[in-house]
Formats: structure tokens, C-alpha cells, sequence
């Protein structure tokens, strides 16, 4: 599984070919990295496997002076991931590779520690699968498990190959939530663990049913004594309140720290390295008049009152201990980002890094803190944020080189406010050939464009000859409370209204074909898209993935119906903004071809609303069925996203191709994908 001869990396190859959309999606994604007390960098790299059917994970040692190539330290075809060090130097990971001894279900995930030298054995499984959350000091993990409902770890095997040798299926709800993004709610029991160097299992929350901790987040103290972790309860309508217990994991008696109400709720608990402090996310209610806002807090674990972390306009993605006490923060800012270190005593912040978007950070001794850096022309890449705040690369995997076109900013003024948003030009755009222009609006609404994305990455339409505009409108992160605010509750009309401002301005440039142009979007994107249609016809073509359609339908069946009904309320409580903003009251309005693209197992946006939107097109289609311009590409096993390699392509073959059909006039998508 593992090999004493570690590989080098081919870090001399950069990615240039963007009309190879297949080697594209076979560039080395890099997806964490973690940092050792005793100057070791570890990164998890994805690549996909041969045929394109799953994304492979596996450890690489970076050189921290970033003079030496990266060296891959793991080979299993399960892959492996998470990889955190133990106090003793040995690394931790995560991996459904088979276990030396049998035994182990198959594709079910353990933790296994690889040290300096010889091969990764197994620390501890469990039969639904083992997860590491964190590491106390001594060694001591805190990790987590499932468990059937009503049952124990000891009896777990035993009950799953019951229910699985019966195929029974069944889960009884008793409540909600019943789902999250893509699976089920209710036929498990999450249970947070406490291990043993030597792999011992420690049950620390028997109690628990299956909504208590089905998306909890945990930290581990220091010295082992303390879990915390967000504790969830159901309250009347539908709701649910997130707090934050503290669990002694000598008696297993539970605390409260943090107490959500009908106002907020807590999450991602995390202590400092001295154990005294804990800093947890607050986040606000949502309402018909305001959004959730998230704060940072960090509080005295021996009591006191918390001090709140002043962040400005910077929307927090990722927290991290540093070695001197602060607490360093990174986030969205101005569609970029930044990491900012946080005095816990006061809450006062000062930047530490800037100029793109970091994730995965990982604090090491000296003062260096190493993380993954991104913007739009560049894919995640790992470097050395140095004491002083100098920036070094490290070599590894996956670096992409010169792209088909140039990046540019651009902002105008829209109603007093400044809406920008990055172009994308292609190298042969010229006031002889001007090129055609596709607007994508983002998702969330709460998103920003600010880093690389293997799902919407705009380097292959420009390629093609595109030029892409990816505005920042209301509602974006990294603007501040005011401008996460601005448009709520979710007003298709305010952000149409600021995109297509900017859009109308970067089209007054020459090198840019006011009369060839493509409209895209996913998630909320993909709803800004579905309610577009049926108020321009101002777009040749219109590409909509995962997008609402009818709302009173989509606030019920989603996840997050809670949230949703809470904002927008029932549809007789608040008619003219639903006949305003559902984006299916306009179906005869729609002239546009549209490309309606989806998931089976989206959960968020459940396919019912695919569903009814190409029975709309379909039936009120006004010609033959065969002329009909409309296409539905159903991705039936995935979620809210497109995450296998070979469904990718033909997405992204199937977007191109339905674009240059009807905004450039190319040849029609063949009624048999050739993808």
C-alpha cells in the first residue's frame, strides 16, 4: 500500500491545453494540507482514476522551503485523505483500503497512521466507518461513527448485516430535518468517539439520537479532559437550534456553553493551544428583512464574557490556533480573499496574508502558517505564509500554466453602489473578431468569484472564444454585512439589475460582440437563470443547473425547508412577492433555448424541480417536438454538484456544445451525447 521509495513529482508539467476538457479534469487537484511540530508539510492531492469514475486521493510530502519537488508518500487504490500528524510525528489519514488482517467492510473508512518509515497499519475502525476530527496532546483522538438507531458500537456489526442480508430500507422519521444535500437523515445515529493511542473506542455521546449530531462539528482540548461540540435539538416548526456542550471525557457529563435560541445558533467549536479559549462561529436567525450574519467569538472555557472578532468585510471560510496564542481566520474579501490573525483578548485583527483565496491552513512552529492559495487563474497551490508575511510556493502536482486569455477587473456604478466582477478574454478577441460573451451568475446567493473552480472554470469556454463575465452583485461574500443584505430576501430582480449593468458596460467594448451572447448559472445561479428567461430575450442561449423553478414548490422539498419557509414565508402570507420572483409564473414568456442540467440526488434542490420546469418548456412548446430547441441533460447519480470525472465531461462537452449552437451557430448537439 505503501511505498519506502517515495515518487517525485512532475511539478516541471504545467496544464496548458484547455480544448482537452477530459486531460483537464485529470489535472492533480490539491485539497488540504497539514503541518507537523517538527517542520513536516503533508498534502492530500485527487486525480482522477482511468475510466473517470471517482476522484482518487493520496498523500504527498511537500519540502516547507519549497526547493524540492514533492514526493508521494501513499499508493492504495482506495486512496487516502485527512491527513493529520500525530505528537509522536507519525501521520494520521483516513482510507477504505483494505486492512492488513481482513476483515474490515469494504469501501468503509478507518484511521491508519503511517510512520517515518515502514508501512501504514490500521489505529482504529468501526463498522460504518471511522472519521478523525482531532488530537489531544497525549496522542488521544477524538474521531466519529454512525450507529443504527437504538443501537451500540458493540452490536452495530451485527445489526447492519441483519438489515442489509433482509434489504430492508425503511427509516422512521419522528421529526425534521430528514435530509442533508444528498443523503438521508434518520437511519443513523452519528456518535462522536473518543481513541486511544492504541485504537481503543470510547463511546462519548450514547445517548444521542439521530438528529443530535448529523452535522456536528467537534474539537478536542489539549489534554484530552474535553470535547466540544455543536449539540442540535428540534424546536416547534420544523426548526432546529444548534448549541455549543461540552463533554468531560473521563465522566461523560455534558455542559452548555453556548446556548442557541430562537436568535442564533453556534458551530465549529475550536480550542486554542493553550485550552483555555474557544472559538465558535454565532450565526443569526434569518428573516423576511435580514440574512444570517455569521461572528466570531472566542470564549473563556473557565467563563467570562466573549470577545468578538472584528473582521470587517471579511466573510470567514477556515479558523486556525496559531503558535503565538492569535487566531488566524481566512475569507472571502472584495472577490478575493485574505487571512487575518485575530487577538483573542481584545478581537482586534490585522492582516497576515492577502491577494487570493486561502484555505486549509495549518499553523507550524516559528510563526509560518501553510495553506492552499487560489484565485480564478490559478488552482488551489500550497505555500509558506512566513512570520513576516512573505510568501513562498511549494512545489507539487497540478500546476496549470499559461491560460487561453487574460484576466481582467472590472466594476461600474449601479444605483450609488460598486458592482464588480472579473472578465475573462480570450487571446483572439479584437474589434475585427469580437468575441461572444457569456454572463454566469453565482450561486448561494452568499458566494463570491474569487478562486478556481473545477466545476465552472472559465478558461474552457474561453478557450472556445468566449469571453466570460463572473460579477460580484448583492449578496456576495467578502462585502460585508451591507452587502450580503442588499437584495435579501433573495430578489431575482436586484441582482439581474446589478449584473446586467456590468454586463451592459463591458459590452460597450469594442473586442466584445454585443450581439452574440450566453447566460449561465448553478444553484441560485441556476434560479437567476430560470427567472431570467421569462423576463429577457436578450441571450441566444441560457444554461440553468440545479436551478428553482417553482418556489412554493422548492421551500417545502428542500433540506433547508426550515430556513426557507422562515424568510419566505407561505405563499398566502406574501403573494406578490412568489407571483414576482417564482420563476415558473413566466413560462410563456420564455422564447430563449434553455439547457436544463441537474442531479438525481440533489437535495437542496431536489429534481422535482428540473422535473417540473422541462415539463413546462416541453408542453408549451408552440411547434413539432423535433424542433423544439430545448435540451435536459439528467445527471442521474449525482447531487448538487457534478463530482464524477466522466459525468464532468459530458457536462461540460454538453454546455459547450448547446453554447455554440445557438450563439455561434454551429452544428446542433447531437441527439445522441457522442461524450
Amino acid at each position: 500500500m505503501t511505498s519506502p521509495a517515495a515518487a517525485s513529482s512532475t511539478d516541471a508539467t504545467e496544464f496548458t491545453d484547455f480544448s482537452d476538457v477530459d486531460a483537464f479534469l485529470r489535472i492533480p487537484r490539491l485539497t488540504s494540507v497539514a503541518a507537523s511540530q517538527d517542520g513536516r508539510v503533508v498534502a492530500a492531492i485527487q486525480e482522477a482514476d482511468e475510466p473517470g469514475a471517482k476522484l482518487i486521493s493520496s498523500l504527498w510530502e511537500l519540502d516547507p522551503q519549497g526547493r524540492e519537488p514533492a514526493r508521494r508518500l501513499t499508493f492504495s487504490a482506495k486512496g487516502e485523505s485527512a491527513p493529520r500528524f500525530a505528537p509522536d510525528g507519525s501521520l494520521l489519514f483516513s482510507s477504505a483500503r483494505p486492512h492488513p488482517e481482513g476483515g474490515a467492510e469494504e469501501d468503509t473508512a478507518a484511521i491508519w497512521r503511517l510512520p517515518r518509515t515502514g508501512e501504514a497499519q490500521v489505529v482504529a475502525s468501526a463498522p460504518a466507518g471511522l472519521s478523525l476530527l482531532a488530537v489531544a496532546a497525549d496522542g488521544t483522538m477524538l474521531g466519529a461513527t454512525s450507529v443504527l438507531p437504538g443501537g451500540t458500537i458493540e452490536d452495530d456489526a451485527e445489526r447492519r448485516k441483519a438489515r442489509k442480508d433482509a434489504k430492508q430500507t425503511t427509516i422512521w422519521h419522528t421529526g425534521m430535518p430528514i435530509r442533508l444535500w444528498d443523503h438521508e437523515i434518520g437511519d443513523e445515529s452519528r456518535r462522536l468517539m473518543l481513541i486511544t493511542p492504541d485504537g481503543d473506542l470510547t463511546d462519548l455521546t450514547p445517548d444521542v439520537g439521530t438528529v443530535t449530531l448529523y452535522a456536528a462539528s467537534a474539537d478536542l482540548s489539549p489534554d484530552g479532559s474535553t470535547v466540544a461540540t455543536s449539540w442540535t435539538q428540534r424546536a416547534r416548526g420544523g426548526e432546529t437550534r444548534s448549541s455549543i456542550a461540552l463533554i468531560d471525557t473521563a465522566t461523560l457529563r455534558r455542559s452548555v456553553l453556548c446556548a442557541a435560541d430562537e436568535t442564533a445558533q453556534f458551530s465549529s467549536p475550536l480550542f486554542s493551544r493553550d485550552g483555555r479559549h474557544l472559538a465558535v462561529i454565532r450565526s443569526t436567525a434569518s428573516s423576511p428583512t435580514d440574512t444570517s450574519y455569521s461572528r466570531l467569538e472566542v470564549h473563556p472555557v473557565g467563563g467570562g464574557d466573549p470577545v468578538t472578532a472584528q473582521l470587517g468585510d471579511l466573510s470567514m471560510t477556515d479558523l486556525e490556533w496559531a503558535e503565538d496564542g492569535s487566531l488566524l481566520v481566512a475569507g472571502d474579501l472584495h472577490s478575493s480573499g485574505a487571512v487575518l490573525a485575530i487577538d483573542p483578548a481584545t478581537g482586534e485583527a490585522r492582516t497576515v496574508a492577502g491577494d487570493g483565496v486561502f484555505s486549509s491552513l495549518a499553523a507550524a512552529p516559528g510563526g509560518a502558517v501553510f495553506a492552499l492559495r487560489s484565485d480564478i487563474a490559478t488552482p488551489s497551490r500550497p505555500l509558506r505564509i512566513g512570520a513576516d508575511g512573505t510568501l513562498r510556493a511549494l512545489p507539487a502536482p497540478g500546476a496549470v500554466g499559461a491560460l487561453p486569455g487574460a484576466l481582467e477587473w472590472v466594476e461600474t456604478e449601479v444605483d450609488g453602489i460598486t458592482v464588480g466582477g472579473w472578465l475573462c478574454l480570450p487571446a483572439g478577441a479584437s474589434v475585427e473578431h469580437p468575441a461572444p460573451v457569456m454572463l454566469w451568475i453565482h450561486g448561494g446567493p452568499h458566494g463570491s468569484y474569487n478562486a478556481w473552480s473545477w466545476r465552472w472554470c472559465p478558461w474552457l469556454s474561453v478557450e472556445r472564444g468566449y469571453a466570460v463575465l463572473m460579477p460580484d452583485p448583492a449578496m456576495s461574500t467578502g462585502y460585508g454585512d451591507a452587502g450580503l443584505n442588499r437584495g435579501w430576501p433573495r430578489r431575482p430582480d436586484v441582482v439581474f439589475h446589478e449584473c446586467e449593468t456590468l454586463f451592459d458596460r463591458v459590452l460597450e467594448r469594442e473586442e466584445l460582440d454585443v450581439s452574440r451572447t450566453a447566460m449561465l448559472g448553478a444553484s441560485f445561479g441556476g434560479f437567476m437563470a430560470n427567472w431570467i428567461a421569462g423576463h429577457t430575450e436578450r441571450f441566444d442561449a441560457i444554461v440553468t443547473h440545479a436551478g428553482l423553478w417553482a418556489l412554493d414548490q422548492q421551500h417545502r422539498t428542500t433540506d433547508a425547508a426550515a430556513s426557507k419557509m422562515r424568510v419566505h414565508r407561505h405563499e398566502d402570507e406574501d403573494p406578490d412577492w412568489y407571483r414576482a420572483f417564482s420563476p415558473h409564473h413566466e413560462i410563456d414568456a420564455i422564447t430563449t433555448p434553455m439547457l436544463v442540467t441537474h442531479g438525481n440526488r440533489d437535495y437542496r434542490v431536489p429534481i422535482s424541480e428540473a422535473l417540473r420546469l422541462w415539463w413546462d418548456l416541453v408542453s408549451t412548446w408552440d411547434g413539432e417536438p423535433q424542433d423544439m430547441p430545448h435540451r435536459f441533460l439528467q445527471l442521474t447519480s449525482e447531487n448538487h454538484w457534478v463530482l464524477t470525472p466522466s459525468n464532468a465531461l459530458a457536462w461540460n462537452q454538453a454546455v459547450l456544445a448547446f453554447c455554440d449552437q445557438h450563439v455561434l451557430g454551429a452544428d446542433p448537439v447531437p441527439d445522441v451525447l457522442p461524450w
